[in-house]
C-alpha cells in the first residue's frame, strides 16, 4: 500500500546482490514511481509488483508457467531410428517399364513416362488415370512439372521435347527441337518461364517456355548429359554426365562456375539440388548417392546398401518427424508446450534399387530408416509429396506404386 512503510529489502533482494541493485529494487518496490522505474526491465519490474502485492509463492496449477517469469524447461525432440512407409496402390496401364514418376508441386497428380512413348496423369489420391498424352515417337525418358502445376514437358528418344496441357491433357502445338539425340533429364525453372534439357548429344540447352526456342546451349560435358536441375531461386543448373563429372552453371552467362568429381570417377545418373539451395545430390554407377556441398567442390556425405550398377536411377529428399508437415491438429497443449512443432522434423534421401527395392536415409546421420519392398524389377524413379507423408515409385516392372 502507499500508506505502509516500505520493509520490502530481504523480500525484493534481487539475484546479483549488489548495493546499487538494492537501492534500485527498494525505490522499485514504492507506489510513486521515478525515471529509474520507468527505464527498468519490464521482467524486473512485473517480478517486483508480484511479491509486493503477496509474499506467498504461487501455486503451481497447470496453467503457471503462463505467469511464470521463467520458461519451462522445452525436451528436445528424439530423432526417430526408423520409418514407417506402407504400401497404398499400384497403378498399372503403361505397357513397357516406367522411366521416371513425379508429383505436381500442389501434390493432386502423379505424372508417369514410360519406354512405350506415353504419358500418363493420375490422381494422387485414388489413382484414377486422367490422361494418357499420346505424341511421341520413341520412349520417354524424363518429364517435368511446370511450378504452377499446369504443364508438363517430356523429353523422348525422338530427339524432341513436347509440352502438355495438364487440365485437358492436350499438346502445345510447337515441340521443341534443337538436339540431335535423345533427350535424357528436363527440368523447369521456378519461375516457369525456362526449361532445362540434357541430351545423349552431351549438351544442355537452356529454352525460352513461351517462344519454344533456345535461349543458350552449354557445350557441357564429353559423355551424354543424364541429369539436370535448377536451385530454387533459378540463378543456378546442374548438370551431371557419364564422364563422372557434375557442373555447375550461372543461368544468366552461361558460364561454368564449378565442377565437381569424385576420385572414383563413376557416371554420374542423375543430380539434384537440396531444397535448401546449398548442396547438390548425385546418383553415381558405383551404387552410391553422394550429397555435395558444391561451394567448396567436395562430397559430405555418401548412402550406401542399393544397388545401381547399370540403370539410371533418381530420388528424392523428404522430411520426416511428428510435425513434418506443420499438421498440429492432433497435437495436445501439453504436447505443444514440450515439443517446438517447427523443430521436430529432419530431412531424409529415399532412391530406388536395381533390386526391386527403396532404401530411405536420414540425410545428417546416414541411418538406413526404411527399405521398401513391392517392386519386381529394378526402381528407376522415387518422388516425395510435395505436403503429405506419401512417396510414389515406378520401375521396369510397368507398374506404379503410391506408399
Amino acid at each position: 500500500p502507499a500508506q505502509a512503510s516500505p520493509q520490502y529489502e530481504i523480500a525484493e533482494r534481487p539475484r546479483r546482490a549488489s548495493p546499487d541493485d538494492q537501492d534500485t529494487t527498494y525505490r522499485r518496490s514504492r507506489r510513486s514511481r521515478s525515471p529509474i522505474e520507468s527505464r527498468s526491465r519490464s521482467r524486473t519490474r512485473s517480478r517486483s509488483y508480484a511479491r509486493s502485492r503477496s509474499c506467498s509463492p504461487l501455486p503451481q496449477t497447470q496453467d503457471s508457467h503462463a505467469h511464470s517469469p521463467v520458461a519451462p524447461l522445452r525436451r528436445k525432440p528424439s530423432r526417430p531410428t526408423r520409418l514407417k512407409y506402407k504400401p497404398k496402390l499400384i497403378l498399372r496401364g503403361h505397357k513397357r517399364g516406367v522411366s521416371s514418376v513425379k508429383f505436381s508441386p500442389d501434390g493432386r497428380w502423379i505424372a508417369s513416362c514410360s519406354a512405350d512413348g506415353t504419358v500418363k496423369i493420375w490422381d494422387s489420391h485414388s489413382g484414377k488415370l486422367q490422361h494418357t498424352l499420346e505424341g511421341h515417337l520413341a520412349g520417354v525418358s524424363t518429364i517435368a512439372w511446370s511450378p504452377d502445376s499446369q504443364m508438363i514437358a517430356s523429353g523422348s528418344d525422338d530427339k524432341s521435347i513436347r509440352l502438355w496441357d495438364a487440365v485437358t491433357g492436350k499438346p502445345h502445338p510447337i515441340p521443341l527441337l534443337g538436339h540431335h539425340n535423345y533427350i535424357y533429364s528436363l527440368a523447369f525453372s521456378p519461375k516457369g518461364n525456362m526449361l532445362v534439357s540434357g541430351s545423349y548429344d552431351e549438351a544442355v540447352f537452356i529454352w525460352d517456355v513461351r517462344a519454344a526456342r533456345v535461349m543458350r546451349s552449354l557445350p557441357a560435358h564429353s559423355d551424354p548429359v543424364s541429369g539436370v536441375d535448377f536451385v530454387r531461386d533459378g540463378t543456378l543448373i546442374a548438370s551431371c554426365a557419364g564422364d563422372g563429372l557434375i557442373r555447375v552453371w550461372d543461368t544468366a552467362s552461361g558460364q561454368c562456375l564449378r565442377t565437381l568429381v569424385h576420385e572414383d570417377n563413376a557416371a554420374v545418373t542423375a543430380v539434384q539440388f537440396a531444397p535448401n539451395g546449398k548442396y547438390v545430390l548425385a546418383w553415381t554407377l558405383d551404387s552410391c548417392v553422394r550429397l555435395w556441398d558444391y561451394v567448396n567442390g567436395r562430397p559430405i556425405k555418401t548412402y550406401q546398401g542399393h544397388v545401381n550398377q547399370k540403370y539410371s536411377m533418381c530420388g528424392a529428399f523428404g522430411v520426416y518427424g511428428k510435425h513434418a508437415f506443420g499438421n498440429t491438429a492432433e497435437t495436445s497443449l501439453e504436447e505443444e508446450a514440450d515439443v517446438e512443432a517447427e523443430e521436430a522434423k529432419w530431412a531424409f534421401v529415399v532412391s530406388g534399387s536395381e533390386d526391386g527395392t527403396m532404401l530411405l536415409w536420414d540425410v545428417v546421420t546416414k541411418d538406413v530408416l526404411q527399405q521398401l519392398r513391392g517392386h519386381e524389377g529394378p526402381v528407376l524413379g522415387v518422388d516425395t509429396h510435395p505436403t503429405e507423408k506419401r512417396m510414389v515409385s515406378a520401375g521396369l516392372d510397368k507398374t506404379i506404386r503410391i506408399w
